[in-house]
């Protein structure tokens, strides 16, 4: 399922709902049809945001310091060929860049942010 985010200053994205879900769990809003992110919320979801982008990077980071600790260093080829068949995932800050782009263009415009859904999700 899609839902569409649309902001009255910066315009509109659409996500998947199962990684939008994942963004709104650690901004604490509920998952329902329709919704809005009034310029008041706008700081504290932005800030949960850069929060959560930054405990993973840090977590990922020392789970490659442990893992070249214990010389599980792989090598460039085999990097490249999980790069290229998919292995690798999409992190939370690549993930929650659009919507917290939107975000911070909306704030710094004074704006809101609605979002819709063709159900709860």
């Amino acid at each position: 399922m899609l839902v569409t985010l649309t902001s009255n200053t910066s315009g509109e994205i659409i996500m998947f709902a199962v990684h939008l879900r994942h963004l709104f769990d650690i901004i604490g809003k509920e998952c329902t049809a329709r919704g809005v992110f009034t310029k008041e919320q706008l700081p504290d979801a932005i800030a949960k945001l850069h929060h959560a982008i930054n405990e993973e990077k840090v977590a990922l980071h020392e789970a490659e310091r442990r893992a070249h600790e214990k010389g599980l260093d792989e090598d460039e080829d085999t990097a490249d060929e999980d790069h290229k068949s998919g292995r690798v995932g999409v992190h939370l800050g690549q993930r929650a860049h659009p919507l917290l782009n939107m975000m911070e263009w909306t704030l710094k415009e004074g704006g809101f942010i609605l979002w819709e859904a063709s159900k709860d999700f």
